[in-house]
C-alpha cells in the first residue's frame, strides 16, 4: 500500500519585515488575489504580529503579480459551500468567521498602513485599500464594489467607508450600480494619495515610507486613533475624548526629542518611547 504524503500548500500571504517596515503581500496571483478562508486566517496572525512587534513602524499592504490588488472575496470556494449547503448567509462584518477581526474592522490599530494598488481592486480588495490609511494606485488601478450584481452587500466596511470618504451621492451611484472607477477618478474623489505609471509604483510607494519614518511612531500612532475616534464626534466633545496613545505620547521621551532636536539643527533620533 503506497503512503500517502500530506498535500503541500502555499502560504496566501508573504510577510516580510524589513527594518522598521512590514510588507504583507497578498499571494494568490493566479486567482488574482482572490481572499478566501485561508488567507483570512494567515492575515490575522500578519495583523497580530504587525500590531504587537514595537520594531514594525509601518505597513504595506500589496497584490501578487501586475494583474490585481485583489479581486476580493474567493467566489467559487463560496459557491462551493453553498453547493456542499455549508455556507451560511452573511452581513456586515466578520466577527464568528475565519481571520476576524479581518482588517476591515481592527479599528484600534494604530500604526500607519500604506495600501499599494496596481490592477483590480474590486470588492473586498477595495473595502481592504479603504481600511488603510495612505493609498498610492497604479494608473492601470480599477476600484468597484460590485456586490449588488451578485445579490450581496459591500459587507467589509464598502457601504460604510465609501460613503463617509467620497461624497454622499457620488458614493450611492457607485454602490448602487456596482460601476467601477478609474485610478485617475479615485484620486479626483479624494480616494486615492497619488496616481503613478505602473513601472513607478513601487518608487513612489517608498517614497511614502520614509516620509512616514521620519515622523515619531508615537505621533502618528496618536495622529491616527484621534483621527479615527473623532471622525463622528461634534468639534467639541473631539476635544475633550480620550486619547491613550496621545497620553503616551505627551509623556515620551520623543515627545522632547523633537523639539531638542530642531533647536540643535540635527535629526531627530526617535525611539517611540
Amino acid at each position: 500500500m503506497t503512503e500517502q504524503k500530506p498535500v503541500s500548500v502555499a502560504p496566501r500571504v508573504r510577510y516580510e519585515k524589513i527594518g522598521r517596515v512590514a510588507h504583507v503581500t497578498l499571494d494568490r496571483p493566479e486567482a488574482l488575489n482572490a481572499m478566501d478562508l485561508r488567507m483570512h486566517e494567515e492575515l490575522l496572525e500578519v495583523w497580530n504580529d504587525f500590531e504587537s512587534d514595537d520594531d514594525l513602524w509601518v505597513a504595506v499592504l500589496s497584490g501578487s503579480g501586475s494583474r490585481a490588488f485583489s479581486v476580493g472575496q474567493d467566489l467559487k470556494e463560496s459557491a462551493a459551500r453553498i453547493k456542499d449547503g455549508i455556507a451560511g448567509t452573511s452581513t456586515f462584518g466578520s466577527r464568528g468567521k475565519p481571520g476576524w477581526p479581518r482588517l476591515t474592522e481592527r479599528f484600534d490599530m494604530t500604526k500607519p498602513i500604506v495600501a499599494k494598488v496596481r490592477g483590480y481592486a474590486i470588492g473586498g480588495g477595495f473595502e481592504l485599500a479603504m481600511a488603510c490609511d495612505v493609498i498610492v494606485a497604479s494608473e492601470d488601478a480599477t476600484f468597484a464594489l460590485p456586490e449588488a450584481r451578485l445579490g450581496l452587500v459591500a459587507g467589509a466596511g464598502g457601504v460604510f467607508r465609501l460613503t463617509r470618504q467620497i461624497p454622499w451621492r457620488t458614493a450611492m451611484g457607485y454602490l448602487l450600480t456596482g460601476r467601477s472607477m478609474t485610478a485617475r477618478r479615485a484620486f479626483e474623489l479624494g480616494l486615492v494619495n497619488e496616481v503613478v505609471p505602473q513601472a513607478g509604483l513601487d518608487a513612489c510607494v517608498e517614497g511614502w515610507v520614509a516620509d512616514i519614518l521620519r515622523c515619531a511612531p508615537l505621533s502618528l500612532r496618536a495622529i491616527k486613533e484621534a483621527a479615527v475616534k473623532s471622525a463622528t464626534l461634534p468639534l467639541e466633545d473631539a476635544f475633550t475624548m480620550r486619547y491613550p496613545w496621545e497620553e503616551r505620547r505627551m509623556k515620551s521621551r520623543d515627545a522632547q526629542e523633537g523639539p531638542l532636536a530642531f533647536a540643535e539643527k540635527r535629526e531627530p533620533v526617535w525611539e517611540a518611547r
